[in-house]
């Protein structure tokens, strides 16, 4: 069979779109914004696995969330376009995608050194263990949040290959903690849309197991105490002023968005959420960058 540039490019969009790689790129900073906080040595071919590392542990556990929520999204009204549900990526595809993504992230890991080789495993069972959350307990939001917030801590972690207590003792806490709040908040405003799905399922979610009301407290507080550790993180390390205005908006914006989520604009709550990841990392980059010497 001749070589088909146009197939194979075509081919590759499909599956990027698959995989929605557009939300690898709004992780990256997070990442990177870690490791300039976790100190140590960002040449360019650290940040480059770093990058690499974000990019297949995320690609892996995209194929598996659609490969494990088959069943689900095949007759959840919401969910039925998926791709993977809808024929337009088949089994052998999502498999495919699957594995390339973690052959990715472990050689990424290994490249970074002894410490982010030794956690790949451990990451990986937390990321695949993910969509069976929903099927356990009413909390999946909070293994969400737990799932991004292995990005901020494994790019700490990838600063200080050799030495976990040296890992660990220079991660940014309070910027990990914020970003796993950050996202479990909206994914509790984010699944109120399967809240009829969900209890009829007997699927776990704060709407489904506690009803609206109770989560459309839980996604303000935890949204609210995200935004209050993101101020107090970018405090903590006495960077710039001018870093501090971005932290403080984005601090802003993300209390509007989960008022909006939860007075029932989630769609422009979700978008204006989206700016927080771009905001939050930016307001780090413009702050390490323009402290005084």
């Amino acid at each position: 069979m001749a070589f088909d540039p146009e197939a194979v490019g075509a081919t590759a969009a499909r599956l990027l779109r698959f995989i929605r790689v557009e939300h690898t790129v709004f992780t990256l900073p997070m990442a990177y914004a870690a490791a300039l906080l976790a100190g140590g040595a960002l040449d360019v071919l650290r940040a480059l696995f770093i990058g690499l590392a974000v990019f297949g542990l995320r690609t892996a556990g995209m194929a598996w969330n659609n490969i494990a929520d088959y069943p689900i999204d095949k007759v959840n009204p919401r969910t039925r376009g998926r791709m993977l549900v809808s024929g337009k990526v088949t089994f052998r595809e999502a498999y495919a995608v699957f594995l390339f993504g973690v052959a990715v992230f472990l050689t990424s890991a290994a490249a970074l050194g002894k410490m982010p080789t030794a956690l790949s495993i451990p990451y990986l069972a937390v990321v695949i263990a993910y969509p069976y959350a929903k099927r356990l307990h009413c909390l999946p939001h909070l293994h969400l949040g737990l799932v991004y917030a292995l990005v901020p801590l494994g790019a700490s972690i990838a600063m200080h290959p050799d030495s976990l207590e040296a890992a660990l003792a220079n991660t940014p806490w309070l910027l990990v903690v914020a970003s796993a709040l950050w996202v479990a908040g909206f994914d509790v405003v984010y699944s109120k849309g399967d809240y009829q799905f969900d209890r009829s399922y007997g699927l776990g979610s704060i709407p489904a197991c506690y009803g609206l009301k109770t989560a459309d407290v839980a996604a303000v507080a935890l949204l609210t105490t995200s935004a209050v550790l993101y101020v107090a993180n970018y405090l903590s390390y006495g960077l710039s002023p001018w870093g501090l205005a971005l932290t403080l908006a984005g601090a802003a914006l993300e209390i509007y968005s989960a008022l909006l989520g939860a007075t029932g604009d989630v769609a422009r709550g979700f978008n204006l959420n989206l700016a927080v990841g771009v905001l939050m990392p930016l307001g780090v980059f413009v702050g390490y960058y323009t402290q005084p010497p």
